[in-house]
């Protein structure tokens, strides 16, 4: 039975099916789907939207997500279409190489979208209130009773009035906070990438044309790596993903210092030179971590708030809604049948862990010269067709589609082409493992 949205205003303790914690893309997705399935959904976020929010880039396979929300349509009126992801390197032959979605394996979903997330999740949130869930804005969760079949959040509201509720199955969507793997002592850093990042927004960066204007560009340098993402509005994200050894020789305001690292390189220095930064620089460290679980009795955690990795593919948003996804079609099942939860709790977490691990093998070896430069390998002309395959696989796993088995084989072939060129010059591979272990060494000090 669903609650008016005035009834929960005036009541102590309100009763739901299912409370989500969250309003991003992953607590928003969620709540739409159950509520679909004909739960009670009531879902609680701390701020307000529209609220800024980093990780604008959407991959290929967010689009059969947001058609099955409804919503595609407006994201089409918010966003800037993206065809492709543009590496480029100043220290191998080829300087610049684009990986053109339309030359995946699935050739249904050519292009993505880059995307103002306040505008984005706004869409999301209020989509999610149209299906009938009950989604309150300013309402921070500050403990849950997990112990009994009845589960209770209780939660704050910006006036300080506390609010009980009761339900079935709690729902962690709250990213970075990662609130119940924090009340479980089950978050753990990850030890292979400790890095950093800063980003802000900037106007009149120079853009690429015609159909590459929406494109993502990354650029490989000596302190890690730096992303462009345009938008629709005319602004342009831009953000450095640093090793910890850089950022701790910072000796200006990070407005300045954000400025000054786009700056290192030639070319981005070029096209941010009539550039101005809108609004204050931001960073976040504590960069990649993991819970030791993704569900249990009565909880899931999904998106930021089960694991967070780089965001050099874009695969945040991606993943967070595909875990939502997938964690919908399970929290129907258990709803309806407890007993089913161990079962289907590990086949959900191995399903999820495999997307995640196809993303992470790439980027653990993104700053590793062997990667970096195998991958600007790939744009030469006149490609043997068996390589033109192995692109075409890498291209796949950029797209999210890396559960796809037409790629299995080829994929294959890449990484062992990887391994192979360790082999050749295993002195360089060495130098940069160990440079590599000095920096999450200087992360934790750090911490």
């Amino acid at each position: 039975m669903l609650i008016s949205h005035q009834k929960i205003l005036n009541e102590s303790v309100a009763s739901y099916d299912v409370l989500v914690i969250g309003g991003g893309p992953a607590g928003t997705t969620i709540a739409s789907l159950l509520t679909e399935k004909g739960w009670s959904v009531c879902l609680l976020e701390k701020s307000h939207h529209p609220r800024f929010h980093i990780g604008e880039s959407l991959l290929p396979m967010n689009m059969p997500i947001l058609e099955m929300l409804g919503v595609l349509g407006k994201v089409d009126n918010i966003g800037i279409k993206k065809y492709a992801a543009e590496f480029n390197s100043e220290v191998t032959a080829l300087e610049q190489d684009v990986f053109y979605f339309a030359k995946a394996a699935n050739k249904k979903y050519p292009f993505a979208y880059q995307v103002r997330r306040s505008e984005f999740d706004e869409i999301l949130f209020k989509n999610c209130q149209d299906k009938g869930v009950s989604a309150f804005e300013g309402i921070t969760v500050n403990n849950v009773d997990l112990e009994q079949p009845t589960k209770k959040v209780w939660a704050l509201t910006e006036t300080g009035e506390s609010k009980e509720f009761h339900c079935q199955y709690i729902i962690d969507a709250s990213g970075r906070d990662t609130f119940l793997s924090k009340k479980l002592n089950t978050k753990k850093k990850n030890p292979k990438h400790q890095m950093a990042a800063m980003f802000g927004h900037f106007h009149n960066v120079q853009r690429r044309a015609g159909m590459d204007e929406g494109n993502i560009s990354i650029y490989w340098f000596e302190h890690g790596w730096m992303w462009l993402i345009p938008l629709k509005d005319g602004m342009m994200s831009m953000g450095c993903v640093c090793w910890p050894e850089y950022l701790k020789t910072r000796d200006l305001p990070l407005n300045d210092f954000l400025q000054r690292t786009l700056s290192l390189l030639p070319e981005v220095a070029a096209r941010i030179k009539n550039a101005n930064l809108v609004g204050n620089a931001h960073a976040t460290g504590n960069y990649s971590y993991s819970s030791q679980q993704m569900a249990g009795d009565g909880y899931l955690m999904i998106g930021d708030a089960y694991t967070f990795v780089d965001p050099v593919f874009s695969s945040g948003v991606y993943l967070a809604m595909q875990s939502a996804v997938k964690g919908a079609a399970y929290v129907d099942t258990i709803l309806k049948d407890p007993s089913q939860q161990g079962h289907q709790g590990a086949l959900l977490e191995q399903a999820m862990r495999k997307e995640i691990n196809a993303f992470c093998w790439f980027i653990y070896r993104f700053n590793s010269p062997a990667l970096h430069k195998l991958l600007m390998l790939s744009g030469e002309n006149n490609l043997h067709p068996i390589r033109q395959k192995m692109k075409s696989a890498v291209i796949s796993v950029l797209a999210g589609d890396a559960s796809n088995q037409q790629i299995k084989f080829y994929l294959g072939l890449f990484k062992a082409l990887y391994f192979f060129s360790i082999l050749i010059d295993l002195k360089q591979h060495w130098r940069f493992i160990t440079f590599r272990n000095r920096q999450n060494k200087v992360q934790l000090e750090m911490q």
